[in-house]
């Protein structure tokens, strides 16, 4: 596994004719080494591989990384790349641009005299879009382990119930059943608060009559999941009742129509049209999906500025959504999978509108 990533980073070294890359992206690090702390780097060059950490580190670097050299520095990670000679003068190194923070650029600028530093973001993002088998498999057990979450809540929701109770149960649940943590801060969001797509929970008593949104995931081992369902406590308003099923309807318009080949692009304008040509196009106000795996947001973005391509490995969030000023919102999220002539859910719960 370990083996192969290492081979198709070097692939793209040599395709973009760079001598190193130099992955700082804790992510990416544990991608290519299965390192879990938070002191590393890779310096992954044409002809061979190293793992730099700190000396916090150095027994569980030796547990957990196998297919590079280790190198166990005293401080600063980075102001130790100047002193090991791996980096010859007149190189070109690639970076994380997008992650490496100013002072450690300028550290490097300042030490790696003589060497082309070269934003490659791309290299490390476009291998990591395309999941392997290995990569499904937790993907999908991290959804399974926040499926049984929100089985088990449904269980606590009613009347009366602030938010914060809600979402603190949620994250405790992940832990129960074996989540490292949640994926990101699980957003739920009552009443006129669930027309807020990025509401933090707060302590807002949810109410009767009231629509209940909750975006929720967990990590596990790594790799995350992303869901959201919206349910209904005691009878749902009409008008929110009709949002809903057109919500459903736009959601399954869009996986209907996503495969390998299909402009990313193209999927969140037919689902935009859909809702659009059903009068409220102005209240979905933002894209269609993202991409998901190490990090919960990747870059693949389904939306109208997006240029990706949909690829054969691809893991994105579908999740449209209506939000209604004052009244309320509806959004329906699923992972799918892309397939050569379709695409798999990852997160198979019921969509059909729950009313509690």
């Amino acid at each position: 596994m370990y083996e192969k990533r290492i081979a198709d980073v070097k692939a793209e070294l040599s395709r973009r004719k760079l001598y190193a890359l130099l992955v700082t992206k804790l992510e990416y690090v544990r991608y290519l080494t299965g390192f879990t702390g938070t002191s590393g780097i890779c310096v992954v060059t044409l002809n061979n591989q190293y793992f730099l950490t700190d000396r916090r580190y150095k027994d569980q670097a030796r547990i957990e990384v196998k297919n590079f050299k280790l190198i166990v520095v005293k401080e600063n990670v980075i102001s130790f790349l100047s002193d090991i000679k791996i980096l010859p003068p007149g190189s070109k190194i690639g970076y994380d641009s997008k992650s490496l923070k100013v002072n450690d650029f300028l550290m490097l600028k300042k030490l790696l005299i003589g060497r082309r530093l070269i934003p490659a973001d791309e290299i490390m993002e476009r291998i990591t879009l395309v999941k392997e088998a290995d990569e499904i498999e937790l993907i999908k057990q991290a959804a399974g382990i926040s499926i049984k979450v929100f089985e088990s809540i449904l269980n606590i929701i009613k009347p009366g119930i602030k938010e914060i109770e809600l979402a603190a149960e949620i994250s405790y649940l992940h832990k129960k059943f074996g989540a490292e943590c949640d994926a990101f801060e699980p957003i739920v969001a009552s009443g006129y608060r669930s027309a807020l797509p990025h509401a933090r929970a707060s302590d807002k008593a949810i109410r009767n009559r009231e629509m209940l949104v909750i975006d929720f995931g967990c990590k596990f081992k790594g790799y995350n999941c992303d869901i959201t369902r919206t349910v209904a406590i005691g009878k749902p308003i009409l008008e929110l009742k009709k949002v809903y099923n057109i919500v459903l309807k736009a959601q399954n318009i869009g996986i209907e129509r996503i495969h390998q080949g299909v402009k990313a692009n193209f999927v969140d304008n037919i689902v935009r049209k859909y809702i659009r040509t059903c009068g409220y196009g102005k209240f979905f106000i933002h894209s269609l999906g993202h991409s998901v795996g190490l990090e919960i947001h990747e870059p693949l973005k389904l939306s109208s500025a997006s240029k990706d391509v949909l690829r054969k490995g691809n893991i994105v969030t579908v999740e449209p959504g209506i939000y209604l000023p004052g009244k309320g919102g509806i959004r329906i999220e699923d992972m799918v999978l892309i397939r050569e002539r379709d695409c798999e859910i990852l997160t198979p719960l019921p969509k059909e509108l729950l009313i509690l």
